[in-house]
């Protein structure tokens, strides 16, 4: 079983910072690449940033600039600065892995963590 576990939401106030951490454990091979992905009330599930093989990175256009994804080993982190009210979220850790040499990716969620940005 793999489980990937989620830290570091909270409430805070607009123009705030936040760091959102989530680390993997398990039967890991090696993990591909990892993101965060966030639901907003209302809203579908939505790419927030991801780090494919621990260097490419991709941000959605609404957080570029003030959003940070960085890897170290199994443990994916999301430093959040200029927070804004409509950053407002449950906030998923994702990771695509290998429980062997050889196999095929698989994949994980987090429980999630809330994030709550008051103005």
């Amino acid at each position: 079983q793999v489980q990937l576990v989620e830290s570091g939401g909270g409430l805070v106030p607009a123009g705030g910072y936040l760091r959102l951490s989530c680390a993997a454990s398990g039967s890991i091979f090696s993990i591909n690449a990892m993101g965060w992905y966030r639901q907003a009330p209302g809203k579908q599930r939505e790419l927030v940033a991801r780090i494919i093989g621990g260097s490419r990175t991709n941000y959605a256009d609404s957080v570029k600039g003030r959003f940070t994804i960085s890897r170290d080993k199994n443990t994916v982190y999301l430093q959040m600065n200029s927070l804004k009210a409509e950053d407002t979220a449950v906030y998923y850790c994702n990771a695509e892995f290998r429980k062997e040499r050889f196999r095929l990716n698989e994949d994980a969620w987090g429980q999630g963590t809330l994030v709550t940005v008051s103005s």
